[in-house]
């Protein structure tokens, strides 16, 4: 293969590319009829799942809008046109509803699947190119999103339409999403594993309790305070102290303790531990979402955060380190480690 000569504009070319879809997609936006409400009613009525079958690329989009479908509510898998006239059709249940996808609308392996998913499945949907091809005269509902023009230079591979039918999987995805009244709630449940799943996770799931919280009474003198807390567990840096109804009134870092030390301020350990800590610190409900815990560490440059109840008695406890996969996901590389409560405490 010969190199590109110096003169060829990398950037340049990849920018001309990306603009040519986006218009493409804003052509189609614009291009949408009543043929797109009939797709969304008929998978939005489907009592089983949604088959999205594909052949070739289109089958690779078919696992993308398959995954979404799930992902928001509406149960789809995908089923592979040249595996499902090989056996595979025995996945497809009376229920299912077909989504086809196919920009040609004439794939030989997809025509030859259009008697057999009609006995098989309750309903057949399409998302194609050619409003005349035998996919969209045969099927129930079709989107036709019309001709457009591939941005391959030799105007050949699977570029332009592949993006369009990603962005209409999206778009049924997220109007059923709509119409169900799809809740975070509900999306939480369907991602329990990473740091999308752990954003969405409540602060209950997470946070430390019981034997291993820090807790003690305002009035103690700091001397007292540290020889008496003991805990277990996961170390927090964190003292929350209590009045004599239990609510939380303040907070005692190491870092305090450490401060005094170095400002040789030795008396202040025999004093009443309210007049060094820090008072109104940052608290969460433990039915707060983890995300918004995160932010709230963020923002407030903190890197402990009491978790309290209705009455502002303390449940638990969020330490950032308990959230490092979060913080990375939301602030990437560059992101910088929290600071210490301690350094921001208030006179």
């Amino acid at each position: 293969m010969t190199p590109p000569t110096s003169q060829f504009n990398c950037r340049a070319f990849a920018s001309r590319i990306l603009r040519a879809e986006a218009s493409s997609l804003a052509v189609v936006a614009d291009r949408l009829d009543d043929g797109f409400d009939a797709v969304v009613e008929l998978l939005y009525g489907c009592r089983g799942r949604i088959a999205v079958i594909g052949v070739g690329k289109s089958a690779d989009v078919g696992q993308k809008i398959a995954g979404t479908l799930n992902s928001t509510g509406t149960r789809a898998y995908i089923l592979d046109a040249t595996r499902a006239i090989h056996g595979d059709l025995g996945m497809v249940h009376p229920d299912d509803v077909a989504l086809i996808l196919s920009h040609s609308g004439e794939s030989d392996e997809l025509i030859r699947l259009l008697n057999p998913l009609r006995k098989l499945s309750s309903g057949l949907a399409a998302i194609t190119g050619n409003v005349r091809s035998t996919v969209a005269r045969s099927v129930d509902a079709a989107i036709v999103y019309g001709q457009i023009t591939e941005v391959c230079p030799m105007a050949l591979a699977p570029s332009t339409s592949t993006t369009i039918m990603i962005a209409l999987g999206d778009a049924l995805a997220f109007s059923m999403l709509e119409q169900r009244q799809f809740t975070p709630e509900q999306f939480a449940r369907f991602h329990p594993g990473g740091s999308l799943g752990r954003r969405l996770a409540t602060v209950s799931e997470c946070m430390r309790h019981g034997h291993e919280l820090r807790i003690a009474p305002d009035t103690d003198t700091v001397r007292t305070v540290f020889a008496r807390v003991r805990h277990t567990g996961r170390r927090t840096g964190a003292i929350m102290l209590t009045n004599a109804t239990g609510q939380l009134t303040g907070l005692f870092t190491d870092s305090d303790l450490a401060r005094l030390f170095e400002s040789r301020q030795d008396d202040a350990l025999d004093s009443p531990i309210e007049r060094v800590m820090t008072r109104h610190p940052a608290v969460i409900g433990p039915d707060a979402r983890l995300g918004e815990a995160l932010d709230l560490l963020k923002s407030r440059k903190i890197s402990e955060l009491p978790v309290v109840d209705s009455e502002s008695r303390p449940v638990g406890m969020l330490d950032i380190t308990d959230l490092i996969g979060l913080e990375a996901a939301a602030g990437g590389a560059e992101s910088r480690p929290v600071l210490r409560l301690a350094e921001r405490k208030t006179a």
